[in-house]
């Protein structure tokens, strides 16, 4: 498949030796670790962007499943990004469930926080906002995966944006005891995001559920909010 020789040949001449040397560090790669074995090259994120609007009209779905299959990540996240790029041109639903479908087999792929967030919402979000059907996020969302669990919770922000809360609620709850911080922190992200939305709806969410919200999960929840009233908050004064 000579479109993949490129992509990688052109991924692998923007590589930066010290982004290969941080990146491992910094997305937790190391024994026991969220994202053990993992490997990098050091590609930035902007670099992965213009290689993924170069290809992404080029590369078929079974091109793509080759390189969302690879032990380095940056091969991943491009092929996520490219994914992305074509689900975002195409109008036909039937295409745009072959994507959906394509998007879910792999999911086992899609093992970090950097590749859920990229690109559950803008794919597996928007195709269940559209086609006002929850079942796929629902499904992920009681996945015993944490990677699934994760595309559930920030698959919602699709509809955040559309201001539609109910979902985000919903999940946020459901695991809202998770044992990994990776999940408080993705909770806490997508409910911020709902506050900066529309702060009344994170203002009743918290009064009702704040004392029993893991600490991390809070934290990233109030960012936003009045210091006074985030203190009130921390404190337990509400």
């Amino acid at each position: 498949m000579e479109i993949l020789d490129d992509i990688k040949q052109a991924l692998q001449i923007l590589a930066i030796p010290e982004k290969a040397e941080f990146f491992p560090r910094f997305f937790k790669t190391g024994k026991d670790e969220y994202g053990e074995g993992d490997i990098f090259i050091g590609v930035t994120v902007p670099d992965q962007r213009s290689i993924a609007k170069e290809f992404y009209n080029k590369i078929s779905l079974e091109e793509l499943s080759e390189l969302l299959s690879s032990k380095i990540h940056e091969h991943r996240l491009t092929s996520l990004l490219m994914l992305v790029y074509k689900f975002e041109k195409i109008k036909d639903k039937i295409r745009q469930k072959e994507i959906i479908d394509f998007y879910l087999k792999h999911t086992k792929h899609i093992n970090n926080w950097d590749l859920v967030d990229t690109s559950c919402y803008k794919i597996l979000g928007r195709y269940c906002f559209e086609n006002q059907d929850s079942k796929i996020l629902e499904k992920l969302s009681d996945s015993d995966d944490m990677w699934e669990k994760r595309m559930a919770i920030v698959g919602t922000m699709f509809h955040i944006k559309k201001r539609e809360f109910e979902l985000t609620k919903t999940f946020a709850l459901k695991n809202l005891k998770h044992p990994h911080d990776l999940m408080h922190k993705a909770n806490g992200w997508l409910l911020r995001e709902m506050g900066k939305m529309n702060e009344s709806e994170l203002l009743n969410f918290l009064d009702l559920h704040y004392k029993e919200m893991p600490r991390t999960c809070l934290r990233y929840a109030i960012e936003k909010l009045d210091e006074e009233l985030r203190q009130d908050y921390l404190k337990g004064r509400i």
